[in-house]
């Protein structure tokens, strides 16, 4: 019997003890392959041709290849060194154990039963805001490549957690379109990110008038794109959502750092646009605490430390282990970053563009809204305000300009930073903070006027997804006039393909025209999907969507040819010498 017992006692030590051998020898193994991809070019090179042969084409052995192999080997070393702290020495353990700890208290003290109400009645506003973009089933520029090809490509752009999830929710290496699930996963994924944001902002009260006044952070017009790719949608409605749950950790500092830079590098592996939402969260905790002063300086600042911190630790982990370079010779972006003697005047100059495309996309009635909410939320701090009426005011000024600054986080840094309406969400994310804290135990007549203007952007997302509409079908009626008036002058042709050009580009329909008076938005959201002006889906819409036998050519510009009218028609004109075909559109 006292032998069974030794036994007993023993065998966990013994299993504890073969672990630790198993990942020190593991580790050891794990440390020179890395230092051997690591220093050895002959090693990447021959990884690369595996890689070529596991996914059955030719890898071209450029130098960024080489390169990324080396920076992820330098991440494999440093994660298995990591991973060794936190799993073979004491302080490292204890640390693991105290964050799982923390978590456990953590959740242990969220009702998620108040959370699910919530949850549904924001679905349910997502769903109507949009219907109408669902309802018009528009293949949304890169659908377009991935419905026809089925490839993913969010790897090329750093994406790896789009990359993995969109195997799961596809059921396949290969895509196919299978909306409307993927917008209805944003949806979801949306109404949890505002029950979060009000539940974080309210010291967790939850008010449908609250729950209302979020509303900008999924139907601004800027997130209204992405809601229309059927594909990207859920990843950038998780890029959201990752910026968010580290506060629900904020009171355990262990905790609270840890998770915030998983959490940010999930953000950064879906959708890079949302880097600014992280730190305005950050900034309207930090200005509640000061203005009611429920903190005192050495806590705020405490905290914003621990958050800067987390992001910068975050950021540099990403930067030099999982970005990929992009750089489209600055036709549509890139991730280089200004030089030190050019990064002030830089992201000056990229502030500044910020700010005007901003101003030009927002109409009278928007403008006056937002300029009403910030009215709104200086008397609202002035209220609630411990400090002197002047430094209150000074204050909020202070912080509702800081906060639109952080809103189109790190892509200030960028040489060539991406200024399309999807890439601009954390705006939408500013205009939910500042409408959440407006409501908030203030008087009705800041309730109406939010709730107001969150009405604009619901009426704005119904007339956008009818606008999409529209557009499809003006333009597949000018794209089918066109290949039918081809196909008559030159039936039949098997033998060669007819080589082609296009000038200009289709206009917008009437209705988005109209549109357009009082949302100038529109017109850089709704594609107009016929012409080519470079390497863009509206010309992969013409050309593949429609299967279009013709191959249009680079090798001259038809501008030059004195090439006969053959055709001239209310849409088009066509000239051609049987062998060259351009096409040049009429608005």
């Amino acid at each position: 019997m006292l032998k069974e017992k030794e036994k007993e006692t023993l065998n966990p030590l013994k299993i504890k003890t073969a672990t630790q051998i198993s990942i020190i020898i593991l580790s050891i193994l794990g440390l020179l392959a890395g230092i051997a991809v690591f220093l050895f070019p002959q090693i990447r090179l021959m990884i690369i041709g595996l890689i070529g042969k596991v996914i059955g084409r030719n890898i071209v052995l450029i130098q960024g290849w080489l390169n990324t192999l080396k920076m992820y080997a330098l991440g494999l070393i440093f994660l298995i060194l990591l991973f060794d702290y936190f799993a073979l020495t004491k302080k490292g353990r204890k640390l693991v154990e105290d964050v799982k700890r923390e978590i456990k208290e953590s959740f242990s003290e969220i009702d998620f039963h108040s959370l699910y109400k919530p949850v549904l009645f924001m679905s349910g506003v997502y769903f109507l805001g949009t219907f109408t973009i669902i309802r018009a089933n528009s293949l949304y520029l890169d659908d377009i490549g991935r419905a026809i090809e089925g490839y993913r490509g969010w790897y090329n752009w750093s994406r790896y957690v789009a990359e993995l999830l969109s195997v799961f929710i596809h059921a396949d290496a290969k895509l196919t379109d299978i909306s409307p699930l993927p917008q209805l996963l944003a949806i979801f994924l949306l109404s949890i990110s505002s029950v979060l944001l009000v539940y974080i902002l309210g010291e967790k009260k939850i008010t449908y008038v609250r729950l209302l006044a979020s509303i900008p952070l999924g139907l601004s017009p800027y997130f209204l794109e992405c809601l229309s790719y059927k594909f990207d949608a859920p990843y950038m409605a998780l890029s959201i959502l990752t910026s968010i749950i580290p506060f629900l950790f904020i009171s355990r500092k262990k905790t609270f750092l840890s998770s915030s830079i998983f959490s940010l590098l999930i953000m950064c592996m879906t959708y890079q646009a949302a880097s600014g939402i992280y730190m305005l969260i950050v900034a309207i905790l930090c200005f509640q605490d000061w203005n009611k002063q429920t903190k005192s300086y050495k806590e705020i600042f405490s905290f914003l430390g621990l958050a800067a911190l987390a992001f910068c630790i975050t950021m540099l982990i990403f930067k030099f282990f999982f970005a990929r370079s992009t750089d489209l010779d600055g036709f549509y972006v890139s991730t280089a970053i200004h030089s030190l003697p050019h990064m002030i005047p830089g992201i000056w100059a990229n502030l500044i563009h910020y700010t005007i495309i901003i101003g030009s996309d927002f109409g009278v009635i928007w403008k006056t809204g937002i300029i009403l909410i910030c009215i709104l939320f200086i008397f609202k701090s002035i209220r609630t305000s411990v400090h002197h009426r002047i430094h209150s005011v000074a204050i909020s000024i202070l912080f509702i300009g800081l906060s639109f600054i952080l809103s189109y986080g790190v892509y200030y840094l960028f040489e060539t930073p991406l200024f399309y309406p999807r890439a601009l969400y954390g705006f939408g994310v500013f205009l939910s903070i500042l409408c959440i804290y407006t409501v908030s135990d203030f008087k009705i007549i800041a309730s109406i006027t939010v709730l107001a203007f969150n009405w604009c952007l619901l009426v704005f997302a119904f007339s956008y997804g009818n606008a999409l509409a529209d557009q499809a079908r003006y333009a597949e009626f000018r794209i089918g006039i066109l290949l039918y008036d081809i196909n008559a002058l030159y039936p039949g042709r098997n033998d060669a393909k007819l080589a082609y050009q296009l000038k200009n580009t289709i206009d917008y329909a009437p209705s988005i025209k109209n549109i357009a008076k009082h949302y100038p938005v529109i017109e850089r959201l709704v594609p107009k999907r016929l012409g080519f002006t470079g390497n863009d889906w509206e010309f992969r819409y013409f050309q593949d969507h429609f299967n279009s036998q013709m191959e249009y050519d680079y090798s001259i510009d038809y501008n030059l040819l004195d090439l006969p009218v053959v055709l001239d028609s209310y849409y088009h004109t066509i000239k051609s010498d049987g062998i060259h075909c351009f096409v040049i559109l009429k608005h």
